[in-house]
């Protein structure tokens, strides 16, 4: 029996506006009144959720949680606790982020643990994190000195047009020696994050730390950072929309996109008693 969902949010649980529907709203609180726990393993910083968390109904609550910054965080919703966190070293980040800067035409995105700092914005990317409710700061820099005394999380950048984000991404893997996990996300994104880190095994972790084991989690998700957990949890999960990449590895692929109550199909076809 499955004990826990993980779920990507962007053009997964998410619809085109922003919002969960309310099937699924009502669907995700069944799964917890029947002892499932449902949690957002995203991209995001766990303090730009926290609306969402509201809406679905865990914010603030002991034992319930997200997954945050592609597998950076794992956070409890009570009062926030971070049980585990994975930074990213601030001479890297600067390395990269001067590297973005060069190219003039990214948007960048520093995550620390507790903000968004967003340089060199367009008005696409305005418009997208206004309609994702993200909570960002404005700043202006060609380096990243102003971080020195705070944890990043993760740097990512931002190009409408994928042939521009892959390039930069061969660019940095030539120049930069760290080692990092690189992924693409929302067709707009490849983002950089400490090496070993991926939505997959943090999703792991997590059930380790609460008793729940690969095996009994599903995953949800559609794009190519969500290939991670899809691969290593029990069940994996693609919405319609999903690249082809993300339905090749899921073990259920959903005739819903993200807009047509897709948790719901996926309690109706998974979780529901005949």
């Amino acid at each position: 029996m499955y004990k826990m969902i993980v779920s990507d949010l962007d053009e997964s649980l998410l619809r085109d506006d922003g919002s969960v529907s309310p099937r699924d709203i009502a669907t995700i609180h069944k799964l917890r009144d029947e002892g499932v726990k449902f949690v957002p393993n995203t991209g995001r910083g766990f303090a730009s959720v926290q609306p969402l968390l509201a809406t679905i109904g865990t914010k603030d609550l002991a034992g319930q949680y997200v997954i945050s910054y592609n597998g950076g965080a794992i956070v409890e919703n009570k009062d926030n606790r971070i049980i585990v966190q994975h930074t990213l070293p601030l001479a890297v980040a600067d390395q990269i982020y001067r590297l973005a800067m060069a190219e003039g035409d990214l948007c960048a995105h520093i995550y620390t643990f507790h903000h968004v700092y967003v340089a060199n914005i367009n008005e696409p990317e305005r418009d997208y994190l206004e309609n994702r409710g993200v909570d960002y700061i404005e700043f202006d820099g060609q380096d990243l000195s102003q971080f020195k005394d705070r944890n990043i999380a993760k740097v990512i950048f931002q190009h409408l047009d994928f042939g521009v984000r892959r390039r930069f991404y061969e660019k940095v893997e030539a120049t930069v020696k760290a080692p990092l996990t690189v992924t693409y996300s929302s067709n707009r994104y490849v983002e950089f994050n400490p090496d070993a880190i991926d939505k997959g095994k943090a999703a792991i972790a997590l059930g380790e730390q609460i008793g729940i084991s690969k095996d009994e989690i599903i995953a949800l998700g559609d794009n190519s950072n969500d290939l991670s957990m899809l691969q290593q949890v029990g069940l994996g999960v693609a919405v319609a929309n999903g690249i082809p990449a993300v339905k090749h590895a899921a073990g259920l692929v959903l005739d819903a996109t993200n807009n047509d109550d897709p948790v719901t199909e996926l309690y109706e076809k998974v979780f529901k008693q005949d």
